[in-house]
């Protein structure tokens, strides 16, 4: 039987179990057994909603119009690179009923207490601005589009929805999730026949060749994967004895299909000529009859917040995951509150330019999450082989622990693969500079050299308590 790790006193009030409408206490700590519920199938849901968005839309768009491919070329290359991340979203899953943490506590294994802060910092700041202004955009274009309303009181409107259920915390996400998923799924299903119906897959495109598809891979792989950070935060109150087939499964089941779905949406979308001058959203509406351009505009917006419920709640347990001694009142709650004013601060900040901002930041998404996977992949597959879950339970709890192979591993393959292989449009690396057939295969790079120097570290230098 395994133990929780031994960590700061539990605060989680017992009473919380599976209520609903009931503010979340529980930080980073180990979640109790006494606390544990639910099953892996409320990670169908919870793993699908946040994708029937049109963040996800847009990812099939700027395979076709930005990078070059055409439909078939742009499907094939999202196909792949949603299968790989989520795969591993599904194996992350499982340290949840495990351990009872949240991801970013998990990393203490690959990293040490003091080398987590890293990664655990950059997630907050990814998931609570980037993220979360990237969604906020989409669903302020669509209100906009739908009422007239002007952007900035749009975006006023959409944030507050996000907070408030970030704010309520993990069981109210989930059942959001739950209700919001038909909803979604049968909109955007809707609007994918409609615009299959206009599309037109053979004709234009495929002049982006090997580099549009690799560009087309790493944007897919980097969407999906940008999740993975995230895995355990909405599976730690799973019980210990929820069934490890069904954590891997439906988690990397539901993300795979909504993401390869929407985006490949979006890829067909991107056929048909749109008004000129159109916001993004008119864009995708624009073919439409106006009932259903109607729906969808309501849908991308419900799907934005249901994407920034998970960006801001999980941007808060990262910050509670960094181990430091924060003031009483700076609880999770209050956490999402001031990183949900800063990523709308961030969105505001990109109004103006919100289609070239969200290109560069899925990339640059996976610049960092090819070489953080890299590491935490090879330590779960070696303590495997070598620790029981007692002794790894005991690492996660002891601030002494220390492992700065990891950390080494991960900031040598962001040095290594971003100057050599990046590909955007205000930096071209080494390589595709002089190679555009390279396309960008940055996350590839770092995921392989973080992993394989970190194999190599790990083995010579091992990690202290």
């Amino acid at each position: 039987m395994t133990t929780a790790p031994a960590s700061s006193p539990t605060t989680i009030a017992p009473e919380y179990g599976d209520r609903v409408i009931a503010v979340e206490t529980a930080g980073s700590e180990p979640i109790p057994d006494a606390e544990r519920h639910g099953s892996p199938l409320q990670l169908l849901w919870t793993w699908a909603s946040p994708n029937i968005e049109f963040a996800t839309v847009y990812i099939g768009v700027i395979s076709v119009l930005f990078f070059g491919l055409s439909f078939w070329q742009a499907a094939a290359a999202i196909l792949l690179g949603t299968a790989i991340g989520a795969l591993t979203q599904g194996v992350l899953s499982l340290d949840g009923p495990r351990f009872g943490v949240p991801q970013m506590v998990i990393g203490r294994f690959s990293f040490g207490h003091k080398g987590n802060l890293l990664p655990s910092g950059v997630n907050a700041v990814v998931a609570g601005v980037g993220w979360f202004a990237v969604n906020s955009l989409s669903a302020a274009f669509a209100l906009n589009t739908l009422t007239g309303l002007r952007p900035l009181p749009s975006l006023l409107l959409v944030v507050v929805a996000e907070i408030l259920i970030g704010f309520i915390g993990h069981n109210f996400v989930h059942v959001f999730e739950k209700y919001a998923f038909p909803a979604l799924a049968v909109v955007f299903l809707l609007a994918g026949v409609w615009t299959f119906k206009d599309a037109h897959l053979g004709g234009g495109g495929g002049g982006g060749g090997l580099g549009g598809f690799l560009l087309a891979f790493s944007t897919a792989w980097g969407y999906a994967a940008g999740w993975n950070p995230y895995a355990t935060d909405y599976s730690r109150y799973l019980p210990r004895t929820a069934s490890k087939f069904k954590t891997v499964l439906y988690p990397a089941v539901g993300l795979f299909v909504s993401v390869a779905i929407v985006a490949i949406i979006g890829a067909a979308s991107a056929t048909i000529v749109a008004p000129k001058d159109a916001s993004p959203t008119a864009a995708f509406t624009g073919h439409l009859p106006g009932w259903l351009g109607n729906l969808v505009l309501l849908a991308i917006i419900l799907g934005a917040v249901s994407a920034n419920a998970l960006n801001i709640y999980s941007s808060a347990i990262s910050i509670t995951s960094l181990g430091l001694k924060l003031p009483a009142w700076l609880g999770r709650s209050v956490l999402v509150v001031l990183s949900g004013v800063v990523g709308t601060a961030a969105a505001w900040a990109s109004l103006s330019d919100a289609g070239s901002a969200y290109e560069a930041f899925l990339l640059i998404i996976a610049y960092w999450v090819g070489p953080w996977l890299g590491v935490v992949l090879t330590e779960r597959w070696l303590q495997s082989r070598t620790a029981t879950d007692e002794e790894l339970s005991r690492r996660l709890g002891d601030a002494s622990y220390t492992n700065w192979p990891g950390l080494a591993a991960l900031l040598i393959g962001v040095a290594v693969s971003v100057p050599l292989f990046s590909n955007q449009e205000k930096y071209v690396g080494w390589v595709p500079e002089h190679w555009a057939s390279f396309g960008d295969i940055t996350c590839l790079v770092g995921f392989a050299v973080s992993a394989g120097l970190y194999a190599v570290l790990r083995g010579r230098f091992a990690a202290k308590a």
